[in-house]
């Protein structure tokens, strides 16, 4: 009997349809027009998991309003780094999306940005002085410049009127305000920027198919074996460079490929869940994305917040994430996904990490515990007028934070993104959770960096990657005038303050 299973060959595959995977493909693209690029996803859609806009916040990670982004040291003192890191990748997304824009890359940036003020709220003398304190620290740099700090009743009934309704002006209130923040629709950046590619030579993008088998070869190319869902046929894919960007299914296909840099990395899901506003008028009353501070051992993903929203054209009021425990590593995945991902050489960093985080384990419990009244209570210290009947809870993603060896620990628990690449750069996965959508465009130019090593320093790449991203190669938090100078171009390109 003849072998029917397809074979093709390829420079670069790309596993998962999702924002990372798209961001990859076009940049690859744009730098090498001749580059032949194959794209495999699982579901029938592209962006159907966490690059979906109601499987994420769709706040433009640029640190404005994050508190978990700006952490108190043990002196009482506020550490920006982290901050003004993630708000530079922002900047560098916005130039990207710009470029894409003004080309005609991509259609109307209405479909997937739109502004939003940033505003991060709390009560309470301790709460209040650290506001301040963090207010302090940032809006000292030229990138967090515009931020403003207020305890006025009046300024926050303001900025916040829905917030405010049923409060006391004597209660002990503070608020940070970035009027040039952003709401985004990844789900509808990711399929325009996939349409994109779809159109150009030497780009296939398949559907229902996934990936059963990942095996380097001799000559350090990768085999790859995918069924097709659909008809249940096999096929072989060749290439010399894979990029695995999953989402939660990134970890257990970058076991199935075997390679000592995968060693050790595990993986803890976490579900989410919004309260989603039903009324019209409640709906009208709030614009902005307004964040508070998180439970203690809460994850980052689950900082409270009450978030205006535009999906598909409509207004939309969401308040959460609400926390969760599944066994799946995608919210289209399998209850063995987790239990199937423990081997041998990750047991040992997951142990110790479930161990170091008993308050993270605890935190989740009561939130699975959670009857409906507990979630209004939660709503009602951001909305005290909140009414049980104009909100009902939605199912959000499923993120998988990442779990690795340390040697002091055993292993811990990250929170943030992080890309793993073989030593010979042909094989790279990006694992982990937020702020990944909104600093993907400078997470796939480090990739780049580290995986393309000789073609990124000719001067033909280097002169495109300055044309997409004119920042390219410096920092703007030390410029001003060029961080100006790109705030204003980006804003008119993409019809945003």
């Amino acid at each position: 009997m003849p072998d029917e299973t397809i074979r093709s060959n390829s420079d670069v595959v790309l596993i998962g349809a999702g924002i990372m995977s798209a961001t990859l493909g076009v940049i690859l693209k744009e730098l090498q027009p001749d580059i032949k690029i194959e794209i495999y996803e699982r579901l029938d859609v592209a962006a159907a998991e966490s690059s979906d806009a109601w499987n994420n916040a769709g706040t433009g990670h640029s640190a404005f309003c994050e508190l978990n982004y700006t952490p108190e040291k043990a002196d009482g003192s506020i550490d920006p780094k982290k901050a003004i890191s993630i708000a530079e990748s922002f900047e560098i997304s916005r130039q990207f999306w710009s470029y894409l824009v003004q080309q005609n890359k991509v259609p109307s940036p209405e479909n997937f940005i739109r502004s939003v003020p940033h505003m991060s709220f709390v009560w309470g003398d301790k709460n209040v002085d650290y506001l301040k304190k963090r207010f302090e620290a940032l809006q000292s740099n030229p990138i967090f410049s515009d931020m403003t700090f207020s305890t006025d009743f009046k300024q926050l009934q303001e900025w916040m009127p829905l917030v405010m309704e049923g409060r006391e002006a004597e209660e002990k209130l503070a608020a940070t305000h970035m009027e040039i923040g952003t709401d985004v629709n990844f789900g509808a950046l990711t399929r325009s920027m996939f349409n994109y590619l779809e159109k150009l030579d030497g780009v296939s993008l398949f559907f229902n198919h996934e990936v059963k088998k990942l095996r380097q070869r001799e000559d350090k190319s990768w085999r790859i074996k995918i069924k097709d869902l659909s008809t249940g046929k096999t096929r072989k894919a060749y290439t010399k460079f894979v990029f695995i960007g999953a989402g939660g299914g990134s970890l257990p296909l970058l076991e199935k490929a075997n390679v000592p840099e995968g060693n050790g990395y595990g993986g803890f899901p976490v579900s989410g869940q919004w309260l989603k506003c039903t009324n019209p008028e409640v709906i009208a009353k709030h614009q902005a994305k307004v964040y508070g501070k998180a439970s203690v051992g809460a994850p980052p993903m689950s900082v409270p917040h009450i978030d205006t929203r535009v999906i598909d054209g409509e207004k939309a009021l969401l308040f959460g994430p609400f926390a969760g425990f599944s066994t799946r590593f995608l919210k289209n995945g399998s209850y063995m996904d987790l239990p199937m991902s423990i081997k041998r050489n990750n047991l040992i960093p997951m142990l110790a990490a479930g161990y170091h985080n008993i308050p993270l384990t605890k935190y989740l419990i009561e939130q699975v515990r959670q009857s409906p009244k507990d979630r209004m209570k939660a709503l009602r210290e951001y909305l005290p007028t909140a009414r049980s009947k104009d909100w009902k809870l939605e199912k959000a993603g499923q993120r998988v934070q990442v779990i690795k060896k340390d040697e002091k620990e055993g292993g811990v628990l990250e929170f943030g993104t992080e890309v793993i690449n073989t030593h010979d750069g042909t094989l790279a996965v990006l694992l982990g959770a937020s702020p990944g959508a909104s600093t993907a465009v400078g997470i796939m130019v480090d990739l780049i960096s580290r995986c393309f090593t000789n073609q990124i320093k000719t001067p033909e790449w280097e002169a495109k990657l300055k044309t997409m991203i004119p920042s390219y190669g410096q920092t703007l938090n030390d410029k001003p005038e060029l961080l100006a100078e790109l705030r204003k171009h980006t804003a008119e390109v993409l019809k945003i303050k």
